[in-house]
């Protein structure tokens, strides 16, 4: 089943629009405050007391360095998901600056420009992430630095086909008869009209680089030890699956929850934004 199919057998009665908002908006406090809110502690070894199950003192275990995984959850909320909003908002002013130019610009820079998105769509944009990350070394920044540079071509090729069919409206038309400059036009008018849909694309993308940051850190290209970062703890916790599942289930179920939330959060924007599904609610 669909997380659309999910939504709409649910949506007559408004809950999980609630649901997800309050689950999202938790989740954006964490990621701002939670460094704040969680001990010191957490990046110090307490060998006596590693791999406890989940009990009163210690709610979601500790993991083999006896550091409580709780608060390293709260505490790397920062490092995962404010590093995938980073992510997304850098690739997105690529592809929105490349789509502007290329739409606004001469024929022969559209056609250059176009060519190069192609390329970076052709290309498997993970692996060249992987490639980055590992050449500007093992670190949450090369992370970060890799998916941005390889993120923005999809932005890019989709907001260039609506500004290209923007611009054929008739009030755009009309005011280029009028003497109105195309920038002039772009950025005051078409470009602002234009940013609905990927303002939608943009909420579930987040959801997505949730896991593939995750997914770098464990590999190894990503964060690294003693960071708090969610995919690095499954990293440091995949030789205990068997002796200490909590030390993997507990991160690994804050992933799969973010990526799920901010993946409803756009398709929750994409009924809004479209009357026609609003309306059959």
């Amino acid at each position: 089943m669909t997380l659309a199919a999910v939504r709409r057998s649910v949506q007559s009665s408004g809950k999980l629009d609630m649901f997800v908002f309050a689950l999202t908006g938790f989740l954006i406090f964490l990621a701002i405050f939670g460094p704040l809110l969680a001990p010191d502690s957490i990046y110090r070894s307490d060998i006596g007391n590693a791999l406890q199950p989940p009990s009163g003192a210690h709610w979601f275990g500790t993991d083999d360095q006896g550091r409580d995984i709780f608060w390293r959850l709260v505490a790397g909320a920062q490092a995962t998901l404010l590093s995938s909003v980073l992510i997304v908002a850098a690739y997105s002013l690529i592809g929105v600056a490349v789509a502007t130019i290329a739409a606004v610009g001469p024929k022969w820079l559209d056609e250059l420009l176009m060519r190069i998105t192609d390329i970076g769509l052709a290309l498997p944009g993970l692996i060249v992430a992987l490639g980055f990350a590992a050449a500007l070394g093992p670190s949450l920044e090369s992370a970060i630095i890799a998916k941005a540079i390889t993120g923005w071509p999809v932005t890019a090729r989709l907001l260039r086909s609506i500004l290209m069919q923007t611009m054929t409206a008739q009030y755009v038309v009309g005011a280029q008869v009028l003497g109105a400059s195309k920038w002039r036009l772009m950025t005051r008018h078409v470009l602002p009209n234009s940013l609905d849909i990927l303002i939608v694309k943009w909420a579930g993308d987040i959801g997505a680089t949730v896991l593939i940051l995750a997914a770098m850190s464990f590999i190894g290209v990503g964060a690294q030890a003693p960071s708090a970062e969610w995919g690095a703890m499954v990293a440091d916790a995949k030789g205990y699956v068997s002796s200490a599942w909590w030390a993997v289930a507990a991160p690994g179920a804050m992933i799969a929850i973010t990526s799920v939330a901010f993946s409803l959060l756009g398709d929750i924007l994409q009924v809004w934004r479209d009357p026609s599904l609003r309306d059959s609610r």
